[in-house]
């Protein structure tokens, strides 16, 4: 603030306090019930009704307590009081003391790998609590997902599910697309891909459709999902065998999606999580899909 409008907000605190007194002491004068003199239409008289005296003194009390206050608290200006407290000062006083504390606990669980902080309750306290602040928008507070957003809980891992692999993930983001292939497709190769993709799990599929979909599927999906379609994790390329769909899975579904195609992003966090942060979200993340205790190959 300017010295100018310093100067101003001094000036107008100490003027309104000041006329708070002279309105209060003003209407304190002459005796209850004595006239005023104030007559309207004739015989319509205003008498002298002052404030109790107990309410005059809680004002007169509140002016003098503002005073003091405002000579030990900053509030007049840019004059900063005798104690010299600020909120800024405050702020960061709580902000050292829980970063005091975060360290205490990070560096209590130093040393340890992924798998052995997923199992490790205060690492996962510690990574829930992260998981929550920055990743639940998107996968959900039980971390099971939503369409476009992956389900953390099972074993169905776009890019891999090995601790280095989710801390990759989560430190420099992914961002997996989906071409829009079904323009240059003919309508039978449509069919073909569509009766069969959706099904790939259902032993019940008509052999021949099977047949269709998988001569189709080698010339137009296979480069990227696979010859077995159990995808590819260097390219994010999603396992089509086993009915878990990060889209909509039926015919509607992979029907948009081979018409209209997909993308998929997921922000890094390494400027935005500490590398302790980073570690326990992804222990986190980790156990939630080795409750077994099953180790990630």
């Amino acid at each position: 603030m300017s010295a100018f409008w310093s100067d101003w907000v001094i000036v107008i605190t100490f003027a309104m306090m000041g006329g708070c007194l002279w309105l209060l002491f003003g209407n304190s004068r002459g005796k209850p019930g004595e006239s005023t003199d104030h007559v309207w239409d004739d015989d319509l008289r205003e008498f002298n009704n002052p404030l109790p005296r107990w309410w005059f003194n809680v004002f007169v009390l509140t002016v003098i307590f503002g005073a003091g206050y405002l000579a030990f608290y900053p509030g007049l200006g840019n004059l900063g009081g005798r104690l010299g407290w600020t909120s800024t000062k405050q702020m960061q006083a709580k902000l050292d003391e829980l970063t005091a504390r975060r360290h205490a606990a990070f560096a209590a669980l130093a040393g340890k790998d992924i798998p052995a902080l997923a199992k490790d309750p205060s690492a996962q306290s510690l990574g829930r609590a992260v998981f929550l602040g920055n990743c639940a928008g998107c996968h959900g507070a039980d971390a099971r997902g939503a369409v476009g957003f992956p389900n953390l809980t099972d074993k169905d891992w776009l890019y891999g599910g090995s601790p280095e692999a989710i801390v990759e993930t989560i430190a420099h983001g992914r961002h997996g697309i989906m071409p829009p292939i079904g323009l240059g497709l003919t309508a039978d190769a449509r069919q073909a891909l569509l009766d069969f993709v959706p099904f790939w799990s259902d032993t019940t599929l008509d052999p021949a459709k099977r047949e269709a979909g998988m001569r189709q599927f080698a010339i137009t999906c296979a480069p990227c999902h696979g010859a077995d379609g159990k995808g590819n994790q260097a390219l994010g390329s999603p396992n089509l065998t086993d009915d878990i769909w990060l889209f909509k899975g039926g015919r509607e579904g992979v029907g948009d999606t081979i018409m209209k195609g997909r993308q998929s992003t997921m922000p890094a966090h390494e400027n935005i999580l500490t590398p302790d942060e980073i570690r326990v979200v992804a222990a986190y993340v980790y156990g939630l899909s080795h409750q077994d205790g099953e180790s990630q190959p």
